[in-house]
């Protein structure tokens, strides 16, 4: 290329880039944000996802690499900090839990007739006979979310043991799918309703209850006097029993140091991800502003 004073400049090398992410965010990083950077850097874009902490624990263990890993509140994040793969994670995007249903199926005309703030969406998912979906508490997030979300709503609608009646216990087989495939189930009808971020329900266009702040785990202010209230535990890959605290809905980013294709690339990433260009294609997707701070910064 040659400027205007003939002085030849050198093209732009090509970037590439590998991310994995939680399994929830596959329609905003690979129909949007991997391919609108890819384009911009003339270079290829990797994406992975699945459950946050299962893919956490891939990357730490080194079966797998990236780029960069962008996981759903900071408990992922912090597998990476211990095996000293990332130095610290930054907040790009939010969402609040929601309950989604199958807008064919036979319980589709109540939920359509509930409302988040009046309780009747809790008692619908007791109903017999409902088929609910949600994914494994120990290797997913949002598995976690969605139990804190019905502990808190009996407590918010003051209808104790209802949780229970609808998990069938914390760990229940019957209920829990791998993240990547159970809004497909819903929309399948293989499954009534199902636990999700209101992000990921709007990216695949379905109908959902969108739930009051008390109980949608998306406001930081209400963390340490209502949402700290409640915490369950469940059994860790070991078979020992693990105490499971709320975190805020926020999703953080990091570039790994190991990164396949280079630190400089991960962090290209993380900035176009913060940018305007790349926030507007989160907002698109469902998602809102990325809360508070960063992790681990000094």
């Amino acid at each position: 290329m040659t400027a205007a004073g003939g002085l030849s400049l050198p093209a732009q090398a090509a970037m590439d880039i590998r991310v994995t992410y939680a399994g929830s965010m596959g329609k905003v990083m690979d129909q949007a944000l991997g391919p609108a950077f890819a384009q911009q850097h003339d270079g290829k874009y990797e994406g992975q996802g699945q459950g946050a902490y299962g893919m956490a624990r891939l990357l730490a263990s080194k079966k797998i690499t990236a780029d960069v890993f962008v996981s759903v509140t900071p408990g992922p994040m912090q597998i990476l900090k211990d095996a000293g793969l990332i130095d610290n994670a930054v907040p790009v995007a939010s969402t609040s839990m929601v309950i989604a249903y199958n807008p064919k199926g036979p319980f589709a005309p109540q939920f359509a007739a509930a409302k988040g703030n009046d309780g009747r969406w809790l008692q619908l998912l007791a109903a017999p006979g409902l088929k609910f979906g949600r994914t494994d508490p120990v290797n997913d997030p949002k598995g976690q979310n969605i139990i804190f979300t019905l502990l808190l709503a009996q407590k918010y609608y003051r209808q104790p043991g209802i949780a229970d009646n609808i998990l069938g216990g914390y760990q229940n087989p019957a209920q829990t799918h791998l993240e990547g495939g159970l809004l497909t189930r819903l929309e399948s009808g293989q499954v009534d309703a199902a636990a999700g971020y209101e992000s990921e329900v709007i990216s695949a266009h379905l109908p959902y209850i969108a739930l009051p702040d008390e109980i949608n785990l998306s406001n930081p202010a209400m963390a340490t006097k209502w949402y700290n209230t409640v915490s369950f535990s469940v059994k860790d890959s070991q078979g020992k029993d693990k105490m499971l605290h709320t975190q805020p809905l926020v999703y953080y980013a990091a570039v790994l140091r190991n990164a396949p294709h280079g630190t400089a690339a991960g962090k290209a990433f993380v900035d176009f991800m913060l940018s305007p260009s790349g926030q507007a294609l989160f907002k698109q997707h469902g998602y809102a502003a990325p809360k508070g701070d960063g992790l681990y910064t000094p």
